[in-house]
C-alpha cells in the first residue's frame, strides 16, 4: 500500500483487529456535514478527525486491506424517509462481522459470527427503524462490494469520494423483507424508540 504518510502507516500499523479499528472508529466525532456534503478518502478522515458513516467505512476497509484483508463494503438500503447506510466488512475463521460508524446506539459492530452476508444484514434490521413513529426500514443490502477495483490510491486521495459512493450505491442490492410480510411489520415501541433516540455526538459539538 503506497502513499502512506509515516504517521497514517504508524496508525494503520497499530489498528491491527478489527476490534481495534473499531474501537478508533468510535473515538472519532461523527461528521455532520455542517458544510455541505461529504465523502471523505481516509487521509481526509484522518486529516479532519470525523466521519460519517461510509467515510468510517471506507477509512476500516483500507486498514483491513493493510493487513491483508479483501477491502469489503456492505451497503443498507431503506424507505425513502430514512437515510441509507454502509459498513466494512471482514471475515474470521469464514464467519462475517461488520464494522461500522454511527452516531446511534444501534447499527455498529458485528462480531464475526454470521455464516453468511445475509444473515448479518438481517442482523441490523430489527433495530433500523424511524424513532419518531417506530416504522421499521430497511429493505435490502448490496453484496460484498470489492474496492479492489479502484486500486489503493483512492485511501490517500484529497477529493470526495463520489465516484466509489454512487457505485456502491447504485450496486445491485438484495430484498431483505419478502413483499408479502411488509403490511405485517410491527412498529417498535415507544419504549423501544426512546432507547435508541441518544445520540454519541451532537451537531452542538465544535469536533463535528
Amino acid at each position: 500500500m503506497q502513499g502512506l504518510t509515516t504517521t497514517e502507516e504508524r496508525l494503520f500499523r497499530k489498528l491491527n483487529t478489527p476490534a481495534r479499528i473499531q474501537d478508533f472508529l468510535d473515538k472519532l466525532p461523527i461528521n455532520h456535514e455542517k458544510k455541505g456534503e461529504t465523502c471523505y478518502s481516509p487521509r481526509m478522515v484522518l486529516r479532519t478527525k470525523k466521519a460519517h458513516c461510509l467515510e468510517g467505512a471506507l477509512l476500516a476497509a483500507a486498514i483491513l486491506a493493510y493487513h491483508g484483508y479483501p477491502s469489503l463494503l456492505m451497503h443498507f438500503a431503506t424507505t425513502p424517509e430514512d437515510e441509507d447506510h454502509a459498513v466494512a466488512l471482514f471475515r474470521v475463521n469464514g464467519l462475517w462481522g461488520a464494522i461500522s460508524k454511527t452516531n446511534h446506539p444501534m447499527l455498529r459492530y458485528r462480531d464475526p459470527i454470521y455464516r453468511t452476508p445475509r444473515e448479518l444484514a438481517l442482523s441490523y434490521f430489527h433495530e433500523y427503524f424511524m424513532l419518531e413513529n417506530g416504522k421499521k426500514t430497511l429493505r435490502g443490502y448490496s453484496k460484498p462490494f470489492s474496492l479492489a477495483r479502484f486500486g489503493s490510491a483512492w485511501i490517500t486521495r484529497e477529493d470526495n469520494l463520489w465516484d466509489i459512493a454512487d457505485m456502491l450505491t447504485d450496486t445491485p442490492h438484495l430484498p431483505l423483507v419478502p413483499k408479502s410480510q411488509l403490511r405485517k411489520l410491527r412498529p417498535a415501541t415507544p419504549f423501544e424508540r426512546k432507547g435508541f433516540a441518544p445520540v454519541e455526538w451532537p451537531k452542538s459539538d465544535p469536533r463535528t
